[in-house]
């Protein structure tokens, strides 16, 4: 019986191979779940210890980091968006994928691949291949993350903003133009307030038409001098998108000023509407399209027939983008359902860009960003200019998550609510400080609004003639114009 047995075992050639080969794949593997634990049980374990010494450390400040994000959650985004901690993330990183392509490549050796077959061989080699190529890739993508958002923090976010908070808020100045990163002296076509509940994120937006006149200019602006009554010009030329490219004209009123017209645009409107601007965002509306793109799209209802082109343009109209629910939008049309002026007015147009801008906030999940952040910063820095520094970006990033969960209320500053050719500012700053009101009030039911009565202003409507509601002149909430899917 004994003789029949052994005569049914392999040889021990054979058994040796085998043992060996799967020796091989264990340590391999061993080697990519917990760097250093191959060396430890098998090679060499001086090198094992510090191998696993690094991989918990890093295990325990990921921990640490983890439980600080929760209780302090701006502060471990600012110090995460600091070029310095960037640039020590993308070379340590590196340093690290190729100390576990080592230890996988040494795990590999120490199961001492002479010993097998050589089909063992091609299979653990082929293995131990394919888990180096897979860590170094990994570090190599993510070292390349870290770069573009080092690079997109320092020529993106170079500050100058004010980031104290005023009456509770932050009132950030959004502009979109269609001018690119190199020249963007253009006007803006698009200038939208958020202005933003420091505590909860709760967002009010507030719209102004590129064709207000006499916006004032508020007395510390080198431009109050030249036009201390409001900006007004013979030729009716003097609108408020030209502020713009009024200081751009005047630079040497603005020494030591990278975006003059940004900062003179952001003193103007922050007079007209009684608020004080903290930081503007100048948009590259043609480049807008590419960061579209980058994100996946968004997605809106489309309640109307939007045109593509222009009748008065060199293609004329060339295509629609058709109404419909959940439409996914690419760069492209989302950026025609942003510009596009055939058939409606400019005050539609603003309606529909605040529309994106709510798609955006609402649709861009992290998971996204940190798939796609490659893409994303590279069309950002053709994108935007901005004054928000990079020690802001966690306030700011902090209270984006927490507003993308409540509705946006919006007020549209045009006709018949104002008239763009001679406004009426005070009643202007009387709509916006009823509507901030009303929105903080949202987060504490407990308060009343400060009028059970309130007046045609403080309700954001005109006495005479009251508007429809159907006018979008003024909504509550931002998705009765425009659903964003979630």
């Amino acid at each position: 019986m004994a003789t029949n047995a052994a005569a049914t075992l392999p040889p021990p050639q054979q058994r040796s191979e085998g043992i060996a080969i799967r020796r091989g794949i264990v340590l391999v593997l061993m080697t990519l779940i917990i760097p250093g634990s191959a060396q430890l049980a098998a090679g060499n374990k001086r090198l094992g210890r510090i191998a696993l010494r690094v991989w918990l450390t890093l295990i325990a400040l990921v921990l640490v980091v983890a439980v600080a994000a929760v209780v302090a959650r701006p502060f471990i985004i600012s110090l995460y968006a600091n070029p310095i901690t960037l640039r020590v993330l993308q070379v340590a990183i590196l340093v690290l994928g190729v100390g576990w392509v080592v230890l996988v490549v040494d795990a590999w050796r120490i199961a001492n691949p002479r010993a097998m077959s050589a089909r063992g061989r091609v299979i653990s080699g082929v293995l131990a291949l394919a888990m180096a190529l897979s860590a170094g890739t990994a570090a190599w993508a993510a070292s390349g993350m870290f770069g573009a958002q080092s690079s997109l923090v320092t020529n993106v976010f170079t500050g100058g903003g004010d980031g104290q908070a005023t009456d509770g808020r932050y009132n950030v100045l959004l502009m979109g133009g269609d001018a690119g990163a190199d020249r963007w002296g253009q006007r803006p076509d698009t200038m939208i307030v958020a202005s933003i509940d420091a505590e909860t994120g709760r967002t009010v937006l507030f719209s102004l038409p590129r064709n207000l006149q006499w916006a004032p200019f508020p007395k510390d602006n080198p431009l109050h001098a030249q036009y201390p009554d409001g900006y007004w010009c013979a030729s009716q030329e003097c609108l408020l998108n030209a502020v713009y490219t009024l200081a751009v004209e005047n630079k040497d009123l603005f020494p030591d000023v990278k975006y003059p017209g940004a900062e003179a645009t952001a003193d103007v409107v922050g007079e007209i509407l009684g608020l004080d601007i903290n930081y503007w965002a100048m948009i590259d509306l043609k480049g807008f399209e590419k960061l579209i793109d980058a994100v996946g799209g968004i997605r809106l209802d489309i309640n109307k027939r939007i045109p593509i082109g222009s009748k008065t343009g060199s293609k004329g109209v060339y295509g629609y983008i058709e109404p419909g629910k959940n439409v996914l939008l690419d760069g492209f049309h989302a950026l025609w359902v942003a510009r596009s002026r055939e058939g409606s007015s400019d005050y539609e147009r603003m309606s529909r860009q605040k529309c994106v801008i709510n798609a955006m906030v609402k649709q861009l999940n992290p998971t996204t960003v940190l798939t796609k952040f490659n893409d994303i910063a590279s069309a950002s820095e053709k994108v935007v200019a901005t004054n928000i520094p990079s020690e802001q970006l966690g306030t700011a990033l902090d209270l984006a998550l927490k507003g993308r969960s409540l509705p946006m209320s919006s007020v549209n500053f045009t006709p018949p609510l104002i008239k763009p050719v001679k406004p009426d500012f005070p009643k202007i700053r009387e709509i916006v400080a009823d509507k901030i009101a009303a929105s903080e009030a949202k987060d504490r039911p407990e308060e009343t609004t400060p009028s059970a009565d309130p007046s045609p202003a403080a309700s954001g409507e005109s006495a005479k003639p009251k508007p429809k509601k159907d006018s979008k002149t003024q909504t509550e909430n931002l998705d009765t114009i425009c659903k964003v899917s979630s």
